[in-house]
């Protein structure tokens, strides 16, 4: 049985380790809210004082954190948990960070002989409780196939994209896309509603035909046309604003050391970031669909 480690329990991080509970791992978690770890100790989870106690005796460290510097803050330097972490160890780097940060956890890790994988996840919060995410992984593929039964127990789809931060570079471009469609989609339902159409008969239309794309079929952007999809639950739940535009400048500054022109992707920045600025942070990044309603 492993010995799991689970850092970071907020919203995609939570089921994503109650499903590890479920497949019968051993965990011991750490989040710097009490309640989160009250949660999952409910669930079974054994509870760590800090970060660096829940890593005594892993076999598996998962970290699951908001953003670059949370995880370059937690694993890196004379204090960071690499240091402390034993040789052997798998680490599993979930959050969504700019490649050069990965590939510095990366570096200081193969250093210390510690394997680690980084595999930021697609499938949002839905996707995380019913164990069906996709993993985009990072790192060597024989790495992968010893933490794949690990990936199983969270998500459906496991894909290795490549070497060292190859797994992030796949999640900013995924997410980038995504942005661009969502913003496409709302666009044009906007359009439509504003000229007479039904909102639901236009989604049909466009999903049966060549504008066709993931958000007419799942996720619909405009209230009431998909009674599961957040607009018509005022935005709530689902992928939040801000991260949609965090993971937004992620692209933009991967583009920058690429030297990669990314002209759809900047707007799309510029775009939520008037969101933000409306009062959507929160909301699901559908709400972007405010932003062309009269």
């Amino acid at each position: 049985m492993k010995q799991i480690a689970f850092l970071g329990l907020g919203h995609m991080g939570a089921p994503m380790a109650a499903n590890l509970l479920k497949a019968g791992y051993l965990l011991r978690v750490f989040d710097l809210v009490q309640s989160a770890i009250d949660t999952a100790v409910a669930q079974g989870a054994s509870a760590a004082r800090s970060a660096r106690d829940a890593v005594q005796g892993a076999d598996v460290v998962i970290s699951m954190l908001p953003a670059s510097h949370h995880v370059e803050s937690l694993y890196l330097g004379d204090e960071g948990l690499l240091a402390h972490i034993a040789p052997g160890t798998l680490v599993l780097e979930c959050s969504t960070i700019a490649p050069v940060s990965a590939r510095k956890v990366h570096h200081d890790a193969a250093e210390r002989g510690i394997e680690m994988l980084d595999a930021p996840v697609s499938g949002g919060t839905a996707g995380a409780a019913a164990g069906t995410l996709t993993f985009m992984v990072g790192g060597d593929e024989a790495v992968l196939e010893k933490a794949r039964p690990v990936f199983e127990a969270m998500g459906r789809n496991i894909f290795h994209a490549g070497g060292d931060g190859a797994g992030q570079v796949a999640k900013v471009c995924n997410n980038q896309l995504l942005a661009v469609l969502m913003i496409g989609t709302a666009e044009s339902l906007a359009l439509g509603v504003a000229n007479g159409l039904d909102p639901k008969v236009l989604s049909e239309i466009m999903r049966r035909s060549s504008g066709g794309n993931w958000a007419l079929e799942v996720y619909n952007p405009w209230p009431g046309v998909m009674e599961n999809a957040p607009a018509s639950r005022e935005y709530e739940g689902g992928f939040m604003s801000a991260l949609m535009a965090k993971d937004l400048g992620l692209a933009q500054e991967t583009a920058q050391v690429s030297g990669n022109s990314t002209p759809m992707g900047s707007l799309a920045l510029s775009l939520y970031r008037m969101l933000l600025k409306q009062g959507f942070a929160e909301k699901d990044f559908s709400s972007v669909q405010k932003l062309f309603n009269s």
